[in-house]
């Protein structure tokens, strides 16, 4: 489905994050409970899935993805995951189908081993990056930027550093030029060693929880502006796929290559 983009030496199988890793952001007793199989059931219903512990597993797993994609794009210049983007996932708990917030531990674990100082988190998913705004609240060193639905999901949005909220039904047209003003605000707060980029497909016209009206053309575009404004700055990007909500299973994977296939053109270039 990745079209030829997992080839040998390019495509690297992640371990599960570690507890320790997982405990910078995440509390202790909700980390061993997602391990244990054993999450209240309030909080299996805010996530929306059956917390059985190979779920757990899976969580921690992509959740190790992005933190190897990080470790890549800090010697690359560009490394994508080809899970990720569970933005909801706050301290104490997950929700909306996210279960660890695999950037935020990223993001965290760059900063612990003094790999990264500054980081920007550029999220671009329909829905507002909730969880990790309220993760980085009191972090200087995290730079949260999210571009969502205003009137979509979570109904009571979290303070990032930087929010965006966007009205139903907005265009190719429309989006980027608002995206272009973002990534410019962005500057402003930066230098960065490091931007994490969710690039949720959910704002696709077709997609049944989006309310936006991008098409495939229109994500290509949206990806491209995002890893290009940062690569010929020469900042690290670390790319996440974030949420796509479809019954057509093969129509999402395919959206959700649109990050790989424009980030291979610049690991190509690395």
């Amino acid at each position: 489905m990745l079209e030829g983009l997992a080839a040998p030496g390019t495509f690297l199988l992640p371990e599960p994050a570690p507890r320790e890793a997982l405990c910078r952001v995440h509390d202790v007793t909700y980390v061993d409970a997602v391990r244990a199989g054993a999450v209240p059931k309030p909080v299996e219903r805010a996530i929306g899935l059956p917390m059985t512990p190979s779920v757990g597993l899976r969580g921690a797993t992509a959740t190790g993805g992005t933190m190897l994609a990080a470790q890549l794009a800090m010697e690359r210049g560009i490394a994508c995951n080809t899970a990720g983007g569970s933005h909801h996932a706050g301290r104490a708990h997950g929700a909306g189908f996210c279960v660890f917030n695999d950037v935020a531990v990223a993001a965290a674990d760059l900063l612990a081993r003094h790999i990264a100082g500054h980081i920007l988190i550029f999220d671009c998913d329909v829905h507002q990056g909730d969880g990790t705004a309220d993760i980085f609240r009191d972090e200087p060193r995290v730079v949260t930027v999210s571009m969502h639905g205003a009137n979509n999901y979570p109904a009571q949005k979290q303070a990032s550093v930087l929010d965006v909220p966007l009205p139903d039904a907005m265009g190719d047209d429309s989006y980027m030029r608002v995206l272009q003003e973002t990534l410019r605000a962005a500057d402003q707060l930066g230098p960065y060693d490091i931007v994490f980029y969710n690039a949720g497909v959910d704002p696709h016209v077709e997609d049944v929880l989006g309310r936006l009206s991008l098409t495939d053309n229109g994500l290509a575009l949206r990806d491209h502006l995002v890893i290009d404004h940062f690569r010929t700055r020469n900042v690290p990007v670390c790319g996440v796929i974030g949420g796509g909500y479809m019954k057509d299973h093969l129509a999402v994977a395919s959206r959700h290559a649109i990050l790989h296939r424009v980030a291979a053109r610049y690991l190509q270039k690395a």
